[in-house]
């Protein structure tokens, strides 16, 4: 009979008591699963006094995680503190020298150092695993590195980003304004400690660069993105949009060209009959574009104590039977180093500026696109004040470059009474 197979567990979070109901509760349908008992030696967090709901009394305690990743007694180390650095990276580190399997919850150690870890786990002949890290409960890593591993991968798009989805598709329903959204999301506690991390889009940046390095056979790059979050968008925003048929979402995009790899993560306009523009609340979604299976859709629940955990024991419940691939779903020295490339792709955009109120202002606009090779599919204005007239523009198909070109021309019209927001329109 197979041995049991011990894990470590640090973190003691919503994820990682997650785990632990997980195993307690259904110890013998896992067993049956994997061919191997699953079960806790010794735990790790901040505080061992801490009521957490579950008996934790029959598990060995180590208040250094880097003990506990190099206990006799520990075959698979569970990483579920987060942070980039720190206790996470190093008990990691000491986990994968110690020639013990990991799995983690970590998006931003991964983005940030997932290739020097790859390549010391390859090393070693252990698994690192990580489906937890990536949109939740939605299985987009194991999608990526088998299911689609017939596939040569076109794009990646994905909102990834629950509490970001929450806070724009609040909007939208409550008639309420970013600031009022992002203060309710913060007392229900759906923001990270650094609410940056969400609404600046860091987090889905984190995830993006992960899924970006499987898809297209390249070294994670998290500076390569083109990076911006949701906070400039307005509930006018929201509302013109909706006027026009569009849902505003925070999208990841990713794809491979003859120039480099494309990553952005920003706020666009997408259609409000795609699944995406249909996408609401706090629930995730990924498209893969593959060469064959043209498009595959995931969705489902992107945080939260049930849909992480699960992730985090089918990558357990993986290792239990024995099953091995390359961090990256390649071996990590295959990995290339590409030139980052700029969106260039054309699309039509967004635009939003508040004019000052004159004579001629619209007409100065207008010419100024133009002269960019910008044209205008759409313009509407709306109620103006005694001063500004808030105008909305959409362009037909044009690059981002010369919507750029454009931006900076008015600058000089002295036309403008606010920066102009801008929004691409993807095609999803």
């Amino acid at each position: 009979m197979n041995a049991p197979l011990r894990l470590g567990i640090a973190g003691l979070g919503t994820v990682g008591i997650g785990v632990v109901k997980i195993i307690r509760q259904h110890g013998a349908l896992l067993e049956a699963r994997t061919g191997r008992k699953i079960e806790i030696s010794a735990v790790s967090a901040r505080s061992r006094d801490k009521d957490r709901g579950v008996p934790l009394n029959g598990y060995a305690w180590e208040d250094d995680p880097v003990a506990l990743a190099t206990r006799d007694d520990v075959d698979i180390y569970v990483e579920l503190m987060g942070g980039t650095d720190g206790p996470a990276k190093a008990s990691v580190e000491a986990a994968i020298a110690a020639g013990k399997d990991v799995v983690t919850a970590n998006k931003a150690m991964l983005a940030i150092h997932g290739q020097a870890l790859a390549e010391a786990a390859e090393a070693k002949g252990i698994s690192l695993r990580y489906e937890a890290a990536v949109a939740g409960g939605i299985p987009v890593i194991k999608s990526l590195t088998e299911g689609l591993a017939g596939n040569e991968i076109t794009r990646v798009v994905g909102v990834m980003n629950g509490s970001c989805n929450y806070i724009l598709t609040r909007m939208e329903s409550a008639g309420l304004t970013y600031e009022e959204v992002f203060a309710e999301a913060d007392g229900l506690g759906y923001l990270e400690a650094d609410p940056q991390l969400d609404v600046g889009g860091i987090d889905a940046a984190h995830k993006l660069a992960i899924l970006s390095s499987i898809a297209f056979g390249t070294r994670v790059d998290f500076d390569g993105i083109e990076l911006e979050g949701i906070e400039r968008i307005s509930i006018d925003d929201i509302r013109h949009a909706a006027d026009m048929g569009f849902k505003i979402k925070l999208l990841g995009v990713a794809q491979k060209t003859g120039r480099g790899l494309e990553q952005r993560m920003m706020p666009c306009l997408v259609p409000d009959t795609s699944p995406f523009g249909q996408l609401q609340g706090g629930t995730n979604m990924v498209a893969i574009e593959g060469h064959a299976v043209e498009q595959v859709v995931l969705r489902g629940p992107g945080a939260g104590e049930g849909p992480t955990a699960s992730a985090v024991m089918g990558d357990v419940c993986d290792i239990a039977r024995g099953f091995t691939l390359p961090v990256f779903g390649q071996p990590a020295g295959t990995l290339e180093t590409v030139p980052r490339a700029a969106s260039v792709l054309p699309a039509p955009y967004y635009l939003r500026m508040a004019l000052v109120d004159k004579p001629g202002a619209l007409a100065k606009i207008a010419t100024v696109l133009g002269e960019a090779g910008v044209s205008i599919d759409r313009m509407r204005q709306y109620g103006h004040s005694d001063t500004t007239a808030p105008v909305l523009i959409v362009t037909h198909t044009c690059t981002r470059a010369a919507v750029n070109e454009a931006i900076n021309a008015m600058q000089g019209t002295g036309v403008l009474a606010s920066d102009p927001v801008v929004l691409r329109i993807e095609s999803v």
